[in-house]
């Protein structure tokens, strides 16, 4: 007997929420490593990242968990990039104080990698068995980070302000 429109729609209802599913799961995964293989690559104390929501206020310092990662804040999985942020706390060596940095990371599967995005760095494609192959990846982090730093720098050194623009007393 042939199927009706509906069971086809059913069907394919069916085989989107599988893929919905692996993606989110896939993604997590992905997320995880990142955030627990990126201080061995920094070289820095595990504490100092942290998985924090993408967007919005957060607190560094706070163990997000599910929280961090976009499908949390959708009451139905959808098949879409997973988002999440790293958030980096750097202990000041001046004072007791410390910075912190945050950056965006998008991931989805796409046939057998993970197109990865970090804040808006050209994509990198990871193979979906990635164990050992996320360099590409926290090496995009660093230099987003890095980068935060070296314009604010740039822009700070930058000659042209010194007599292009002033303000005079009344």
């Amino acid at each position: 007997m042939a199927k009706t429109r509906f069971q086809e729609l059913q069907d394919a209802i069916k085989t989107y929420g599988a893929a919905a599913f692996e993606n989110l799961m896939r993604c997590k995964g992905f997320g995880d490593a990142i955030v627990a293989g990126f201080p061995a690559y920094l070289g820095c104390e595990a504490d100092c990242v942290r998985a924090v929501p993408p967007i919005g206020p957060f607190d560094p310092r706070k163990d997000y968990g599910d929280l961090a990662f976009s499908y949390s804040q959708r009451p139905v999985i959808v098949l879409e990039p997973i988002r999440f942020g790293v958030a980096l706390t750097v202990k000041n060596f001046e004072d007791s104080g410390a910075l912190w940095l945050r950056t965006a990371i998008a991931i989805e599967v796409t046939g057998a990698s993970f197109d990865v995005y970090v804040a808006q760095r050209p994509i990198i494609h990871v193979p979906l068995d990635y164990e050992g192959k996320l360099e590409p990846v926290f090496e995009a982090i660093f230099e987003e980070f890095l980068d935060t730093f070296k314009l604010e720098v740039l822009e700070f050194e930058d000659k042209r302000f010194e007599t292009g623009i002033g303000f005079l007393p009344d």
